[in-house]
């Protein structure tokens, strides 16, 4: 299992999703102001923030706190001007991780990112040190329990996407990011409901951790970097063996 997938239903079984929906508003428009400012406000015309307003409607943001956004990305509302930084660093286990973030204050982000790190054991490095390990894809992960893999298959390939992966509850389908959200729109026309959708940073090898004190401090660490409050995404290349979850659940 891909880290992105074992951190997503960790995640879900949780239940932080819904603890943190102020977190998820936040994050989501400063997506959606980054989104206008660099593509305009008109979404038909943008894949960026008509992706980016596509989730937002499906965590139940009021329209008016999207259109707020847009208008400050397009410099018609005066707002906070983003800027987006990703860190790269290692986590307990040589796990890999790159934390994508949108900031207006740098000095501010990496005084939360770096000792979040060093506090788990982990290490932020130097630019590139791990983004070569992962691949930027368009990723919907779908419940194995609402649809066959043979018909999810189908629509998914006719929609343009590359592959569908199964995993142990879910399946994932994968796309190139510049078609995305065209695959995104094709697939919920046709009624596939996802339960994550976004462009995500697929690890092309996992490290898999069976160390019960490493898996606690890489969770840990996972954590405490999504509860920083300029952090958008947390990508990693793990996965922890279900006897080990069990034991630390």
């Amino acid at each position: 299992m891909s880290g992105h997938s074992k951190w997503a239903n960790i995640k879900r079984r949780k239940g932080a999703v819904d603890a943190k929906r102020g977190k998820i508003f936040t994050q989501l428009i400063k997506e959606i102001t980054v989104a206008a400012r660099l593509g305009g406000g008109d979404p038909l015309g943008n894949p960026r923030l008509r992706s980016a307003i596509t989730t937002a409607k499906t965590v139940n943001m009021p329209k008016e706190n999207i259109d707020r956004a847009i208008k400050k990305g397009t410099g018609e509302i005066e707002g906070a001007v983003y800027e987006e930084i990703t860190y790269e660093g290692y986590g307990p286990g040589g796990v890999a991780i790159l934390v994508e973030c949108m900031t207006d204050n740098k000095n501010r982000t990496v005084g939360e990112v770096r000792p979040a790190f060093s506090k788990s054991g982990g290490n932020l490095g130097e630019f590139g040190c791990v983004s070569y390990m992962f691949d930027k894809k368009g990723l919907m992960l779908v419940d194995k329990e609402t649809i066959d893999e043979e018909k999810l298959m189908e629509l998914a390939l006719e929609a343009g996407a590359d592959d569908v992966v199964e995993e142990e509850t879910e399946y994932q389908v994968l796309t190139s990011p510049d078609i995305f959200s065209a695959v995104r729109e094709q697939l919920e026309s046709q009624g596939i409901v996802f339960l994550e959708a976004s462009l995500s940073m697929i690890p092309q090898n996992v490290v898999e951790v069976n160390d019960e004190s490493v898996a606690k401090r890489l969770l840990r660490l996972m954590e405490n970097l999504e509860d920083c409050e300029d952090v958008q995404n947390v990508h990693a290349n793990f996965d922890i063996p279900d006897e080990i979850m069990e034991k630390i659940s």
